[in-house]
């Protein structure tokens, strides 16, 4: 329900803070007194499409804020959360919109800046006004398909239809993907088997790169190597003679050893060491020359190593170039482009398959629409009879209610159109509401369709002068009916007929007041004694009699 309703500098009304109880709440004053003006403000807080003109003369920016209090279940939070705005359940829903005087405008939900847009969508889901000027309500046909399906019960058949939809055009979607592919599939088999094949002659293997580039380091390295080791086997070949004077000293050390017998003294220990030493110094020399050679031994490399390593490096970092990848990643390449010449050679196996499914998911898409449009006509038929029972007591009883069903595009909602058609008097063809039926005649047709889909509405529903042309019994038919409504939702109608506004359980006049420099439109809730006066006024008109205060008292009682 709407809580309150604060508005700021819009045309007539400089400064107004309303608040709202549930139920049916009447908005009455005389003509031309500013109604219309309270529910621009309304509605251009809910995201109604307004522009510079209602901005007061004078001020820089209108302003106008409405706070709604809604059911912690209601599809608003859920929306809102997707919106990224925090909210809470037990705190009202504020929806703010300025418009300056350059035509410029902002909105905000809960005090966030958003969209023009998204506070739009919030302001349907909140508020529906109907009448000669209702933009949003029934003289919008997309909402038809919406209040005869919520008439019908349709949730679950919809959302199962709109996951068919979905998984139909996904189908498709893929088909059209491959055949996409398969007009391309000469052109990348060709490209596809000479990369493999290339790849294949080439055979890269995993980190080979790098043990390539390992390997010529130390290629480029040898070869320095190679002659220093040379040169050494050459310094040990010509050290030969060293290698016998040794070993003459030693086999003298030894003779004289042996000479020496086992006498225990200086002389014969120091021969005894001297020969020792000339023994390890001969047999140091003998190892250091097989290391040498050994070491020669390993930098026995193969002619043209080198070249050939380069070769293929150079091959490798090519084909990466070419490919557009690491030399690492050529080994995976080649795997991926086999993978893809597999997929492009099984094209048409694929394309079959794909066809059969979009076929199958048609074909489901079709079942659920055909049941779905069979469902709303049935449903269309209950309501245009419940629509026209009501009719009468709205001094309508010649008047026509008809909802026309005709196949459309497939959508996630089904192949169907559906707009309510009216003719409001006999013999006049059926035809569009907004362009058969008057504001008055307008309003009446809503209140009948809300009548019939009673629970089915937005939190608040306002009916813009639903009793215009019409009084007595006739606009007590309308007055408990708007009632009746107000028990589902909150209610507000714009009313001159004092039978309607005695129905309500809650009323504001709204009035003129001009002085020489300005005129200002003024709102004030009236209650007892006051309220009684106003219904009076509405009865008698300029001068209020007391049989006309004794009428506005029993139509407050009937209430």
């Amino acid at each position: 329900m709407l809580t309150s309703l604060s508005i700021r500098n819009v045309v007539l009304i400089d400064a107004l803070d309303l608040r709202f109880d549930a139920g049916l709440i009447a908005l009455t004053g005389e003509t031309g007194a500013g109604k219309s003006i309270l529910l621009d403000a309304l509605t251009m807080a809910a995201g109604a499409r307004s522009d510079k003109g209602l901005v007061r003369k004078g001020a820089d920016k209108a302003q106008s804020s409405a706070s709604f209090y809604l059911p912690p279940d209601h599809a608003i939070f859920s929306l809102l959360q997707q919106a990224g705005i925090d909210s809470d359940p037990s705190e009202d829903i504020t929806l703010r919109r300025e418009v300056r005087a350059d035509g410029r405008s902002k909105a905000f939900i809960c005090d966030v800046p958003v969209t023009i847009k998204l506070l739009s969508q919030v302001g349907m889901q909140l508020i529906e006004v109907h009448g000669q000027n209702d933009g949003r309500g029934l003289l919008d046909p997309t909402t038809h398909m919406a209040l005869l399906d919520s008439f019908a019960g349709h949730g679950n058949l919809l959302g199962n239809l709109a996951k068919s939809y979905d998984d139909w055009r996904s189908a498709v979607a893929q088909l059209t993907e491959l055949e996409a592919k398969q007009n391309q599939a000469s052109d990348d088999r060709a490209f596809l088997e000479h990369a493999i094949a290339e790849l294949n002659r080439l055979d890269p293997k995993a980190d080979e790169d790098e043990a390539l580039a390992r390997q010529r380091q130390f290629l480029q390295a040898a070869e320095g190597a190679v002659t220093e080791l040379s040169q050494a086997q050459s310094a040990l070949s010509e050290a030969g003679p060293v290698e016998g004077q040794l070993g003459t000293i030693l086999s003298s050390l030894e003779r004289l050893s042996e000479k020496l017998g086992t006498a225990d003294n200086a002389a014969s220990k120091a021969v005894k060491e001297a020969s020792g030493a000339i023994d390890r110094a001969l047999l140091e020399f003998q190892e250091a020359r097989g290391a040498v050679d050994m070491a020669a031994a390993a930098f026995n490399i193969e002619p043209g190593e080198l070249d050939r390593i380069e070769r293929r490096l150079f091959d490798l970092r090519g084909a990466a170039r070419k490919f557009g990848v690491m030399v690492s990643a050529l080994q995976e390449h080649r795997v991926q482009l086999a993978h893809e010449l597999e997929q492009a050679e099984n094209i048409t196996a694929n394309i079959d398959a794909a066809r059969k499914t979009a076929a199958k998911f048609k074909a489901h898409y079709f079942k659920l629409a055909d049941a779905l449009t069979a469902s709303r006509e049935q449903a269309a038929k209950q309501l245009d009879a419940q629509v026209i029972a009501e009719l009468p007591a709205l001094k309508m009883d010649r008047a026509k209610f008809l909802t026309h069903i005709e196949t459309g595009p497939d959508t996630a909602r089904g192949r169907d159109k559906i707009r309510f058609i009216v003719a409001t008097n006999p013999g006049s063809a059926l035809g569009h509401l907004d362009k058969v039926a008057s504001g008055g005649e307008m309003s009446r047709f809503a209140l009948a369709i809300k009548v019939a889909l009673a629970g089915n509405s937005a939190p608040v529903m306002v009916f813009d002068e639903v009793d215009q042309g019409v009084g007595g019994a006739v606009a007590d038919a309308i007055g408990r009916r708007l009632a009746g409504l107000s028990q589902n939702g909150q209610v507000f109608v714009v009313t001159h007929s004092p039978q309607v506004a005695a129905k309500a359980a809650q009323q504001y006049r709204i009035e003129k007041q001009s002085d020489d420099a300005m005129t200002t439109t003024r709102v004030n809730e009236v209650q007892d004694a006051a309220r009684e006066e106003e219904i009076a006024r509405m009865l008698a008109g300029e001068i209020i009699t007391d049989e006309a205060r004794a009428a506005a008292r029993k139509l407050m009682q009937a209430l």
